[in-house]
């Protein structure tokens, strides 16, 4: 289970950020890509990487298995569970760039800039249902796709490709994207405001306090209560100026739809929880995350490995935000 979000700062800088929830880690650790890295296709030989990355993932046999990342010209993806509903294709299609579901982040992120472009060319894609390893089977992924102009949200099922923009910036897991989108009218009378006091005959009700105009936005950790309660956050959080204020806007709208664990449990009795949040900053090429067991955020900017070794991943130093 995970909540993904999408915004922009005063100045139009873009952040993207994500939690990941799940029962146990798997290792993970931030990763850079350098530019030049000749990325390993599942179909077909190696490419160097137009673009560099920088995000959360884990290696393997040297190919960057990334849970989400964001690349040096401000484009980020991020993989969320869609379990019951991702389809992929069973083998390659004539005709087609085929890209093997793992592969999604890293052809995204080494091979564009802009969301228009990404879109454009998932009209000559199918995505195929290919694991990297017997040890590592293929994940019921969707993806959320954002820059500083927009967001999409791809989601490969039984009919094929879906591709929806996506006008509230926010994603989390199943039922389908549209679905998300249409629930949100059940909360169309939820707003940040202050309510009038209101008369049921000679009564006349007054607030109690602020907040009171949320009432309804649902506080769960199911998916469809997540989506809502991010996108209500995200549409009427200020926006604003510095990296440091959009790092802890970012924080603190994941941190509302984090899990905590004993909470959600899991049909095989484990709890989920937030394994980490993240954010990218689009402007500086900045990765922040924190964990679950440490809520400290540090950091690591792609700047500082414009010079790496193409040749090989970097696992990079880590600075205190």
């Amino acid at each position: 289970m995970c909540t993904a979000v999408r915004f922009t700062s005063k100045d139009g800088h873009m952040y993207w950020g994500r939690n990941l929830d799940w029962s146990t880690g798997y290792g993970q650790f931030p990763i850079v890509m350098p530019k030049g890295f000749r990325v390993q296709q599942h179909f077909g030989g190696t490419e160097p990487a137009a673009h560099a990355a920088i995000g959360m993932g884990i290696e393997h046999d040297g190919y960057p298995l990334f849970f989400d990342c964001g690349n040096d010209a401000g484009l980020a993806v991020g993989g969320l569970n869609f379990p019951g509903y991702a389809r992929f294709e069973p083998e390659p299609v004539a005709g087609k760039v085929n890209v093997a579901a793992y592969e999604v982040p890293v052809w995204v992120a080494a091979n564009f800039a802009t969301v228009d472009d990404v879109e454009e060319a998932l009209a000559d894609v199918a995505i195929i249902d290919a694991g990297i390893a017997p040890s590592l089977p293929v994940a019921p992924l969707h993806w959320h796709i954002a820059d500083g102009k927009r967001s999409i949200v791809v989601e490969y099922q039984a009919d094929g490709m879906h591709v929806h923009d996506d006008p509230v910036d926010v994603l989390t897991n199943q039922p389908p994207f549209g679905w998300h989108v249409e629930n949100l009218r059940n909360y169309l009378c939820c707003d940040d405001g202050w309510p009038k006091d209101a008369r049921w005959g000679e009564a006349t009700l007054a607030p109690f306090g602020a907040g009171a105009a949320m009432r309804g936005i649902p506080g769960d950790a199911y998916p469809t209560s997540r989506f809502v309660k991010a996108a209500f956050i995200n549409a009427f959080h200020p926006q604003k100026e510095t990296e440091a204020d959009n790092v802890m806007r970012m924080f603190h709208t994941l941190g509302n739809v984090s899990f905590v664990e004993g909470c959600a449990r899991a049909a095989d009795g484990s709890f989920d929880k937030t394994l980490f949040t993240d954010c990218f900053s689009a402007a500086s090429g900045t990765y922040y995350f924190n964990t679950y067991d440490d809520l400290a955020i540090r950091c690591a900017r792609l700047s500082d490995h414009v010079d790496a070794d193409p040749s090989a991943l970097v696992r990079p130093s880590l600075a205190m935000m």
